[in-house]
């Protein structure tokens, strides 16, 4: 693809995007709250796209076409059981908002060291998320130093790439803070899924049409249709991928902070609603992307690079490719973006302001806006490492982040849940995650996803039932969503 075509659409996408974010520089950025939440003033519509971006990150269209090239249909079993997963939210989601709005957190991390009444806890976990979100970060700046040097054929490199992603999330993070990339997020969202969409059309018609298309998979590649097909999806492997993956809408502070931010519990359920759509639709165009590429490239070293000669062939008009990549930059930058303010609100709210106890809330904006940057460097070494492949990335991340989820349970659901416990349960196990990841260890085949999660929850269990509870907050805490959730009903 000509690489000329790429720069000008990169700039125009640059410039219509900083457009959007300067635009949305509306109500008080001056406080953590207007910074990083949106002053919890985000409608249901603007939420579920923002949402979806974030979400659906260069991990779709790169990662989840890779997958699914590498490893056939069993790769929208493993999606599918994410959707399924986002169940967690609609029943987890109204009881964030609430208790978000009622004792104003910021972070999730900010929540359970209320809720365990120990500033210990907030600092850990929060700890625990700058550890594993920034490699997922990186995964997003490697989807798209992959794409544009696969367009170009290295006519723009890799590192390139990844710094154009690098600096653009800085600018949308330091704009106007959660308001400028929830609009980005929108138009990124709307422009993704439509033009996605129609080059799955085209591919689809210029390999035959839908009949032909499956012909050609059930006679030549029979193997993609079937489960575990190439042997890629055995058992262990696809229940090691699926289980960190089924609660990412909950061990994910990017995600989880967003449940925050709308002005109402109808806006909650619309963004909730309105999420499920989108991901229903992007998973089959993912799918397909991936089958389409297993026809047309069969013998593909790196899975990744099969978006890239996808959007570059004959069959895509080069116009049509372009917009398509663009899209796909932007959600990787979506997601970026949200996790650099997440991870800026965690350190600036649970680390530095438990260790400094006076700090006022302008002095965590500013330590909140200086780590942005810092985060992005990070990420951005990270990615220049160019590991592979973008799929398993993120799910060693997401496995990472498990370790938190024994913690939410206990907080809206077991009184009996103590501090120690999840001190105990984060820290241990954690530990144990980065051991398993590091040497690539999996006792008794299974993967550290299966371990992080059942050792969390056994550690929390055992040492909580050990330790005293702080039964008038968790009786308080429970009390106050159940409260709410009738008076919500009553309307």
């Amino acid at each position: 693809m000509n690489t000329s075509y790429i720069w000008w659409a990169i700039a125009i996408y640059i410039f219509i995007s900083l457009l959007i974010a300067f635009m949305s520089r509306t109500g008080n950025q001056n406080n953590m709250v207007g910074y990083f939440l949106g002053d919890r003033k985000l409608g249901g519509f603007v939420s579920a796209l923002s949402y979806s971006a974030t979400t659906y990150s260069a991990f779709m269209l790169v990662g989840l076409a890779g997958l699914t090239y590498r490893g056939g249909v069993g790769a929208l079993g493993f999606e599918l059981i994410y959707l399924m997963g986002v169940s967690l939210i609609a029943f987890f989601g109204p009881r964030f908002w609430v208790v978000g709005k009622k004792y104003g957190y910021v972070t999730p991390s900010e929540m359970l060291g209320d809720r365990y009444q120990d500033k210990r806890v907030a600092i850990i976990v929060a700890i625990s998320s700058c550890l594993f979100l920034i490699p997922y970060s990186a995964v997003q700046l490697t989807g798209v130093g992959y794409l544009l040097s696969g367009l170009t054929n290295g006519g723009i490199s890799f590192s390139s790439g990844v710094l154009i992603a690098t600096v653009m999330a800085i600018l949308f993070s330091y704009i106007a803070g959660i308001r400028s990339v929830a609009w980005t997020d929108s138009l990124q969202a709307i422009f993704m899924i439509i033009s996605s969409t129609l080059v799955i059309l085209i591919l689809i018609n210029g390999l035959g049409g839908f009949n032909g298309f499956f012909h050609t998979l059930e006679t030549k590649y029979p193997d993609s249709l079937s489960v575990p097909g190439n042997g890629f999806f055995s058992f262990f492997t696809f229940i090691g991928m699926t289980i960190p993956w089924m609660f990412f809408s909950l061990s994910n502070p990017q995600v989880s902070q967003r449940l925050y931010m709308p002005a109402s519990m109808k806006d909650l359920k619309i963004m909730i609603l309105g999420f499920m759509i989108f991901g229903v639709i992007y998973t089959l165009v993912a799918i397909l992307w991936g089958f389409s590429a297993t026809i047309m490239f069969p013998d593909l070293e790196n899975v990744d690079l099969a978006t890239p000669l996808l959007l570059s062939s004959d069959i895509v008009p080069p116009i049509l490719g372009v917009i398509v990549m663009v899209g796909i930059m932007a959600a990787a930058i979506s997601t970026i973006d949200s996790i650099l303010l997440t991870l800026a609100s965690v350190f600036a709210k649970d680390v530095y302001g438990n260790i400094k106890k006076e700090s006022s809330d302008k002095m965590q904006l500013r330590i909140g806006k200086i780590i942005i940057p810092i985060i992005a460097i990070l990420a951005y070494l990270f990615a220049e490492m160019e590991l592979s492949i973008i799929a398993l990335l993120s799910v060693a991340s997401s496995a990472g982040l498990i370790i938190v989820v024994p913690a939410i349970f206990g907080t809206f659901f077991w009184k009996r849940g103590t501090a120690k416990g999840v001190l105990a349960s984060v820290i241990i196990t954690g530990l144990i995650v980065i051991c398993l990841e590091a040497f690539q260890w999996k006792p008794l085949g299974l993967a550290s996803g299966i371990w992080g999660l059942i050792l969390s929850t056994s550690i929390f269990i055992i040492v909580s039932l050990l330790t005293k509870a702080p039964v008038e907050k968790a009786n308080e805490f429970i009390d106050t969503v159940k409260v709410a959730l009738q008076a919500e009903k009553r309307k």
